[in-house]
């Protein structure tokens, strides 16, 4: 028989409950008095674990901050596996963007902790690309890794505005034709059907 999972700790409990609640309902309309009162805990409680709501956001977003899986899938076929997860994604009740850019959008320019915490977000997903395109033998690896983040944001932008998971399919097909520009080959064996799943978001699991 399986072990149960470890019982939470208070400080994971307070950051998942803040994680869910400034994910789908802003961080600026999300404060420390509603994250403890839906945990059922006083504020000097949840300051126990984060002096501030500013420490809060920061956890919050490194939370966020996972990196790609390591793979052993031929590099093209990872980089367009990008748009296939966004397109499940994006079929999701509860997505709603990208978290680094709705805490930037939200706080500002000027908050330069979240904006720091974003930027490194950003440039680890390109750094990401970059790497698999040195491997396939790109030449300007650098430039294209930048072309396929800005597919990858723009998909989300636009499936916000449309609700439309088929937004991520013409990010992939977009960086089919920049791969191919860019001398890569790819193998037609790497899926590429309707994905009958997406066409509708699916309700919250959670």
């Amino acid at each position: 028989m399986a072990s149960p999972p470890p019982k939470q700790t208070m400080k994971e409990r307070i950051l998942e409950t803040a994680d869910k609640l400034f994910y789908m309902q802003g961080i600026r309309a999300i404060g420390v008095d509603t994250i403890a009162a839906k945990i059922g805990i006083s504020k000097r409680t949840l300051y126990n674990h984060f002096p501030s709501k500013d420490a809060l956001i920061a956890a919050y977003l490194e939370r966020r901050f996972v990196q790609p899986r390591a793979s052993d899938k031929p590099p093209a076929e990872q980089i367009l596996a990008t748009f296939d997860s966004l397109e499940r994604r994006f079929a999701s009740k509860d997505f709603r963007g990208c978290p680094f850019v709705n805490a930037v959008a939200e706080l500002g320019p000027e908050d330069r902790s979240v904006r720091k915490i974003a930027i490194a977000f950003k440039e680890s997903r390109r750094a990401w690309f970059r790497d698999l395109l040195r491997e396939l033998g790109v030449a300007d690896a650098e430039g294209l890794a930048t072309q396929l983040v800005l597919l990858v944001d723009g998909s989300i932008a636009q499936d916000l505005v449309r609700d439309d998971p088929a937004m991520a399919r013409a990010a992939r097909q977009a960086a089919i034709v920049l791969l191919a520009h860019a001398g890569v080959n790819i193998d037609k064996s790497i899926p590429d059907k309707p994905r009958e799943a997406a066409k509708i978001r699916q309700p919250d699991a959670s």
